[in-house]
Protein backbone atom coordinates (compact mmCIF):
# COMPACT_ATOMS: atom_id res chain seq x y z
CA UNK A 1 0.00 0.00 0.00
CA UNK A 2 1.32 3.43 -0.98
CA UNK A 3 1.57 5.54 2.18
CA UNK A 4 3.28 8.45 0.42
CA UNK A 5 0.11 9.90 -1.12
CA UNK A 6 -2.26 11.54 1.34
CA UNK A 7 -5.86 11.62 0.10
CA UNK A 8 -7.37 15.09 0.48
CA UNK A 9 -10.48 17.14 -0.19
CA UNK A 10 -9.98 20.71 0.99
CA UNK A 11 -13.06 22.35 -0.55
CA UNK A 12 -16.65 22.00 0.62
CA UNK A 13 -20.06 22.35 -0.97
CA UNK A 14 -22.15 21.36 2.06
CA UNK A 15 -21.65 23.96 4.77
CA UNK A 16 -24.19 22.83 7.37
CA UNK A 17 -24.65 19.09 7.91
CA UNK A 18 -26.77 17.43 10.57
CA UNK A 19 -26.37 13.74 11.28
CA UNK A 20 -29.27 12.04 13.01
CA UNK A 21 -29.30 8.51 14.29
CA UNK A 22 -28.40 6.12 17.03
CA UNK A 23 -28.82 2.48 17.91
CA UNK A 24 -31.09 0.51 15.55
CA UNK A 25 -34.69 0.57 16.88
CA UNK A 26 -34.23 3.80 18.84
CA UNK A 27 -36.88 5.76 16.88
CA UNK A 28 -34.81 7.47 14.21
CA UNK A 29 -37.68 7.65 11.71
CA UNK A 30 -39.64 9.87 14.11
CA UNK A 31 -36.67 12.12 14.80
CA UNK A 32 -35.69 12.58 11.15
CA UNK A 33 -39.29 13.32 10.12
CA UNK A 34 -39.37 16.18 12.62
CA UNK A 35 -35.91 17.45 11.70
CA UNK A 36 -36.90 17.46 8.02
CA UNK A 37 -39.73 19.89 8.83
CA UNK A 38 -37.39 22.60 10.13
CA UNK A 39 -36.55 25.59 7.95
CA UNK A 40 -33.84 24.80 5.35
CA UNK A 41 -33.35 21.20 6.58
CA UNK A 42 -33.40 18.72 3.73
CA UNK A 43 -35.16 15.36 3.79
CA UNK A 44 -33.09 12.68 5.49
CA UNK A 45 -30.60 10.87 3.29
CA UNK A 46 -29.56 7.31 4.06
CA UNK A 47 -25.87 7.24 3.24
CA UNK A 48 -24.61 3.70 3.62
CA UNK A 49 -21.23 4.68 2.21
CA UNK A 50 -20.52 7.08 5.08
CA UNK A 51 -21.70 4.44 7.53
CA UNK A 52 -19.40 1.86 5.95
CA UNK A 53 -16.43 4.21 5.89
CA UNK A 54 -16.92 4.86 9.62
CA UNK A 55 -17.30 1.14 10.34
CA UNK A 56 -14.05 0.42 8.52
CA UNK A 57 -12.39 3.22 10.50
CA UNK A 58 -13.71 1.62 13.71
CA UNK A 59 -12.10 -1.67 12.63
CA UNK A 60 -8.80 0.08 11.78
CA UNK A 61 -9.14 -1.07 8.17
CA UNK A 62 -9.04 2.34 6.52
CA UNK A 63 -6.57 5.16 7.00
CA UNK A 64 -7.69 8.41 8.59
CA UNK A 65 -6.90 10.57 5.56
CA UNK A 66 -9.01 8.33 3.30
CA UNK A 67 -11.93 8.30 5.79
CA UNK A 68 -11.86 12.09 6.13
CA UNK A 69 -11.67 12.76 2.39
CA UNK A 70 -14.43 10.27 1.57
CA UNK A 71 -16.83 11.60 4.22
CA UNK A 72 -16.30 15.10 2.82
CA UNK A 73 -16.82 13.81 -0.70
CA UNK A 74 -19.98 11.88 0.14
CA UNK A 75 -21.69 14.76 1.95
CA UNK A 76 -20.97 17.10 -0.97
CA UNK A 77 -22.19 14.60 -3.57
CA UNK A 78 -25.37 13.93 -1.62
CA UNK A 79 -26.28 17.59 -1.27
CA UNK A 80 -25.44 18.33 -4.91
CA UNK A 81 -27.70 15.50 -6.07
CA UNK A 82 -30.43 16.40 -3.58
CA UNK A 83 -30.68 19.92 -4.97
CA UNK A 84 -31.61 18.42 -8.36
CA UNK A 85 -33.79 15.64 -6.87
CA UNK A 86 -31.29 13.08 -8.14
CA UNK A 87 -31.52 9.91 -6.06
CA UNK A 88 -34.57 11.28 -4.25
CA UNK A 89 -36.79 8.47 -3.04
CA UNK A 90 -40.17 8.51 -4.80
CA UNK A 91 -41.32 5.15 -3.39
CA UNK A 92 -44.54 6.19 -1.70
CA UNK A 93 -44.55 3.63 1.14
CA UNK A 94 -40.93 4.08 2.21
CA UNK A 95 -40.35 6.11 5.36
CA UNK A 96 -37.57 7.95 3.51
CA UNK A 97 -39.88 8.81 0.60
CA UNK A 98 -40.30 12.46 -0.33
CA UNK A 99 -44.02 11.87 0.17
CA UNK A 100 -43.40 11.22 3.87
CA UNK A 101 -41.62 14.57 4.10
CA UNK A 102 -43.68 17.62 5.14
CA UNK A 103 -42.68 19.46 1.95
CA UNK A 104 -42.48 16.94 -0.89
CA UNK A 105 -43.19 19.43 -3.67
CA UNK A 106 -39.78 21.05 -3.35
CA UNK A 107 -38.20 17.83 -4.65
CA UNK A 108 -40.68 17.47 -7.48
CA UNK A 109 -39.97 21.06 -8.56
CA UNK A 110 -36.24 20.39 -8.50
CA UNK A 111 -36.65 17.74 -11.18
CA UNK A 112 -37.18 20.57 -13.66
CA UNK A 113 -34.47 22.99 -12.47
CA UNK A 114 -31.13 23.47 -14.26
CA UNK A 115 -28.13 21.41 -13.18
CA UNK A 116 -24.41 22.07 -13.18
CA UNK A 117 -23.02 25.35 -11.91
CA UNK A 118 -26.50 26.72 -11.22
CA UNK A 119 -26.89 24.08 -8.51
CA UNK A 120 -23.79 25.40 -6.75
CA UNK A 121 -25.17 28.94 -6.94
CA UNK A 122 -28.50 27.79 -5.53
CA UNK A 123 -26.78 26.05 -2.63
CA UNK A 124 -24.87 29.22 -1.82
CA UNK A 125 -28.06 31.28 -1.96
CA UNK A 126 -30.49 28.96 -0.17
CA UNK A 127 -28.02 27.58 2.41
CA UNK A 128 -29.68 24.16 2.76
CA UNK A 129 -28.94 22.05 5.81
CA UNK A 130 -27.89 18.60 4.62
CA UNK A 131 -29.56 15.87 6.68
CA UNK A 132 -27.86 12.46 6.97
CA UNK A 133 -29.42 9.45 8.69
CA UNK A 134 -27.10 6.74 9.95
CA UNK A 135 -27.09 3.80 12.34
CA UNK A 136 -24.59 3.54 15.21
CA UNK A 137 -24.09 7.29 15.02
CA UNK A 138 -22.11 7.93 18.18
CA UNK A 139 -19.70 5.05 17.49
CA UNK A 140 -19.01 6.74 14.15
CA UNK A 141 -18.72 10.26 15.52
CA UNK A 142 -14.92 10.56 15.58
CA UNK A 143 -14.20 10.38 11.81
CA UNK A 144 -17.29 12.52 11.10
CA UNK A 145 -16.07 15.22 13.48
CA UNK A 146 -12.54 15.12 12.08
CA UNK A 147 -13.79 15.32 8.51
CA UNK A 148 -16.37 18.08 8.85
CA UNK A 149 -14.89 20.21 11.65
CA UNK A 150 -17.28 23.12 12.35
CA UNK A 151 -19.73 22.10 9.60
CA UNK A 152 -21.35 19.18 11.43
CA UNK A 153 -23.96 18.62 14.13
CA UNK A 154 -24.90 15.27 15.64
CA UNK A 155 -28.33 14.50 17.05
CA UNK A 156 -28.10 11.14 18.80
CA UNK A 157 -31.38 9.53 19.82
CA UNK A 158 -31.25 7.17 22.79
CA UNK A 159 -34.01 4.92 24.09
CA UNK A 160 -34.70 2.64 27.03
CA UNK A 161 -33.15 -0.80 26.31
CA UNK A 162 -36.45 -2.58 26.96
CA UNK A 163 -38.03 -0.63 24.09
CA UNK A 164 -35.17 -1.65 21.80
CA UNK A 165 -34.59 -5.28 22.72
CA UNK A 166 -37.47 -6.93 20.86
CA UNK A 167 -36.54 -5.49 17.46
CA UNK A 168 -32.92 -6.46 18.03
CA UNK A 169 -33.98 -9.98 18.93
CA UNK A 170 -36.12 -10.28 15.81
CA UNK A 171 -33.27 -9.05 13.58
CA UNK A 172 -30.03 -10.24 15.17
CA UNK A 173 -29.74 -13.48 13.17
CA UNK A 174 -29.97 -11.51 9.91
CA UNK A 175 -26.52 -10.02 10.55
CA UNK A 176 -24.04 -11.74 8.20
CA UNK A 177 -26.67 -14.18 6.88
CA UNK A 178 -29.18 -12.01 5.01
CA UNK A 179 -28.10 -10.52 1.65
CA UNK A 180 -30.14 -7.43 2.58
CA UNK A 181 -27.96 -6.79 5.63
CA UNK A 182 -25.62 -4.04 4.49
CA UNK A 183 -23.46 -3.68 7.58
CA UNK A 184 -19.72 -4.17 7.33
CA UNK A 185 -18.67 -7.73 8.23
CA UNK A 186 -15.24 -9.13 9.01
CA UNK A 187 -13.85 -12.63 9.23
CA UNK A 188 -13.26 -14.19 12.64
CA UNK A 189 -11.92 -17.73 12.71
CA UNK A 190 -13.63 -18.49 9.42
CA UNK A 191 -17.00 -16.91 10.27
CA UNK A 192 -18.31 -13.45 9.33
CA UNK A 193 -19.19 -11.08 12.18
CA UNK A 194 -20.75 -7.59 12.12
CA UNK A 195 -18.32 -4.75 12.77
CA UNK A 196 -19.67 -4.02 16.27
CA UNK A 197 -18.56 -7.48 17.50
CA UNK A 198 -15.00 -6.10 17.61
CA UNK A 199 -13.30 -7.06 20.86
CA UNK A 200 -15.98 -9.47 22.12
CA UNK A 201 -16.09 -11.96 19.27
CA UNK A 202 -16.10 -15.17 21.33
CA UNK A 203 -19.02 -13.97 23.45
CA UNK A 204 -20.92 -12.95 20.32
CA UNK A 205 -20.39 -16.34 18.68
CA UNK A 206 -21.42 -18.48 21.64
CA UNK A 207 -24.46 -16.41 22.67
CA UNK A 208 -28.05 -17.25 21.76
CA UNK A 209 -30.00 -14.59 19.80
CA UNK A 210 -31.46 -12.80 22.84
CA UNK A 211 -28.20 -12.82 24.77
CA UNK A 212 -26.41 -11.58 21.67
CA UNK A 213 -28.94 -8.74 21.38
CA UNK A 214 -28.46 -7.72 25.01
CA UNK A 215 -24.67 -7.79 24.76
CA UNK A 216 -24.80 -5.83 21.48
CA UNK A 217 -26.75 -3.01 23.13
CA UNK A 218 -24.41 -3.02 26.12
CA UNK A 219 -21.35 -2.92 23.87
CA UNK A 220 -22.86 -0.12 21.79
CA UNK A 221 -23.22 1.97 24.94
CA UNK A 222 -19.59 1.27 25.80
CA UNK A 223 -18.29 2.11 22.32
CA UNK A 224 -20.46 5.22 22.08
CA UNK A 225 -19.18 6.58 25.39
CA UNK A 226 -15.58 5.88 24.37
CA UNK A 227 -16.07 7.66 21.03
CA UNK A 228 -17.69 10.69 22.68
CA UNK A 229 -14.76 11.03 25.08
CA UNK A 230 -12.38 11.21 22.11
CA UNK A 231 -14.09 14.38 20.86
CA UNK A 232 -12.74 17.79 21.78
CA UNK A 233 -14.84 20.12 23.92
CA UNK A 234 -15.74 22.11 20.81
CA UNK A 235 -16.81 18.95 19.01
CA UNK A 236 -18.83 17.78 22.02
CA UNK A 237 -20.72 21.07 21.96
CA UNK A 238 -22.01 20.10 18.52
CA UNK A 239 -23.63 16.93 19.85
CA UNK A 240 -27.18 16.78 21.22
CA UNK A 241 -28.34 13.57 22.87
CA UNK A 242 -32.12 13.21 22.86
CA UNK A 243 -33.82 10.62 25.10
CA UNK A 244 -36.79 9.25 23.17
CA UNK A 245 -39.07 9.05 26.21
CA UNK A 246 -38.66 12.70 27.08
CA UNK A 247 -38.87 13.90 23.48
CA UNK A 248 -42.20 12.22 22.70
CA UNK A 249 -43.76 13.66 25.86
CA UNK A 250 -42.24 17.14 25.70
CA UNK A 251 -40.28 17.85 22.49
CA UNK A 252 -39.93 21.61 22.91
CA UNK A 253 -36.72 21.83 24.99
CA UNK A 254 -34.89 19.53 22.58
CA UNK A 255 -36.25 21.25 19.47
CA UNK A 256 -35.08 24.56 20.91
CA UNK A 257 -31.54 23.27 21.36
CA UNK A 258 -31.54 21.76 17.86
CA UNK A 259 -32.79 25.03 16.33
CA UNK A 260 -30.01 26.96 18.05
CA UNK A 261 -27.29 24.50 17.04
CA UNK A 262 -28.36 24.32 13.38
CA UNK A 263 -29.24 28.00 13.03
CA UNK A 264 -32.79 27.27 11.92
CA UNK A 265 -36.33 27.38 13.32
CA UNK A 266 -39.64 25.56 13.40
CA UNK A 267 -42.19 25.95 10.61
CA UNK A 268 -45.93 25.27 10.42
CA UNK A 269 -44.89 21.90 8.96
CA UNK A 270 -43.11 21.10 12.23
CA UNK A 271 -46.32 21.34 14.22
CA UNK A 272 -48.15 19.21 11.68
CA UNK A 273 -45.40 16.60 11.69
CA UNK A 274 -45.38 16.41 15.48
CA UNK A 275 -49.14 15.88 15.45
CA UNK A 276 -48.74 13.20 12.78
CA UNK A 277 -46.20 11.42 15.00
CA UNK A 278 -48.55 11.75 18.00
CA UNK A 279 -46.10 14.03 19.79
CA UNK A 280 -46.56 15.11 22.55
CA UNK A 281 -48.11 11.88 23.80
CA UNK A 282 -49.13 10.54 27.20
CA UNK A 283 -47.57 7.09 26.88
CA UNK A 284 -44.21 6.34 25.29
CA UNK A 285 -45.52 3.38 23.30
CA UNK A 286 -48.42 5.31 21.75
CA UNK A 287 -46.81 5.89 18.36
CA UNK A 288 -48.12 5.29 14.87
CA UNK A 289 -49.33 1.77 14.14
CA UNK A 290 -47.52 1.37 10.83
CA UNK A 291 -47.17 -2.14 9.45
CA UNK A 292 -43.38 -1.82 9.27
CA UNK A 293 -43.27 -0.94 12.96
CA UNK A 294 -45.46 -3.92 13.86
CA UNK A 295 -43.20 -6.19 11.81
CA UNK A 296 -40.28 -4.95 13.92
CA UNK A 297 -42.03 -5.79 17.17
CA UNK A 298 -43.88 -2.57 17.99
CA UNK A 299 -47.13 -2.80 19.88
CA UNK A 300 -49.23 -0.04 21.46
CA UNK A 301 -49.57 0.35 25.21
CA UNK A 302 -52.35 -1.55 26.90
CA UNK A 303 -55.37 0.45 28.00
CA UNK A 304 -54.88 1.79 31.49
CA UNK A 305 -51.31 0.50 31.75
CA UNK A 306 -48.57 2.48 33.46
CA UNK A 307 -45.15 3.14 31.98
CA UNK A 308 -43.64 0.72 34.49
CA UNK A 309 -46.10 -2.00 33.49
CA UNK A 310 -45.17 -1.52 29.83
CA UNK A 311 -41.50 -1.93 30.72
CA UNK A 312 -42.19 -5.05 32.76
CA UNK A 313 -44.09 -6.59 29.85
CA UNK A 314 -41.05 -6.09 27.62
CA UNK A 315 -38.69 -7.42 30.28
CA UNK A 316 -40.75 -10.61 30.52
CA UNK A 317 -40.36 -11.07 26.77
CA UNK A 318 -36.59 -10.79 27.10
CA UNK A 319 -36.49 -13.16 30.08
CA UNK A 320 -38.27 -15.85 28.10
CA UNK A 321 -35.33 -16.05 25.69
CA UNK A 322 -32.27 -14.88 27.66
CA UNK A 323 -29.86 -16.58 30.02
CA UNK A 324 -29.72 -15.51 33.66
CA UNK A 325 -26.30 -13.93 33.08
CA UNK A 326 -27.53 -11.86 30.13
CA UNK A 327 -30.58 -10.73 32.11
CA UNK A 328 -28.25 -9.33 34.76
CA UNK A 329 -26.59 -7.26 32.05
CA UNK A 330 -29.95 -6.12 30.68
CA UNK A 331 -31.15 -5.08 34.14
CA UNK A 332 -27.91 -3.19 34.69
CA UNK A 333 -28.06 -1.18 31.46
CA UNK A 334 -31.76 -0.46 32.10
CA UNK A 335 -30.94 0.88 35.57
CA UNK A 336 -28.09 2.99 34.17
CA UNK A 337 -30.38 4.40 31.49
CA UNK A 338 -33.10 5.33 33.95
CA UNK A 339 -30.64 6.94 36.35
CA UNK A 340 -28.99 8.95 33.59
CA UNK A 341 -32.09 10.13 31.77
CA UNK A 342 -34.69 9.89 34.53
CA UNK A 343 -36.94 8.48 31.85
CA UNK A 344 -40.03 8.01 33.97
Amino acid sequence: MDQSRKIVRDIALAQNIVFAGGLPACGKSLLTAVLGSLERVEIQKYNYMIEHICSLYFLDKISEDVAIAMIRMQTDIDLYNMMMAREANFRYKDLSSIFKNPRPWRYIRRLFTPGGEEVVERIQKERPIHHVLTHHLMIHSVPIAKALEDRFSLVELVRHPLYVIKQWHLYIEHYTTDPRDFDVWYDYKGSPLPFFAKGWEDLYVRSNPMDRSIYSIERYNHFAKASFEKLSNEQKSRVIVVPFEKFVKDPWPYLGRIEELLGTHKTPSTLRELKKQNVPRKMVADGIGRSIYRACGWEPSEKGATERAELEKRRKYAAQHASAEAMKVLDQICEEYEQKWQAW
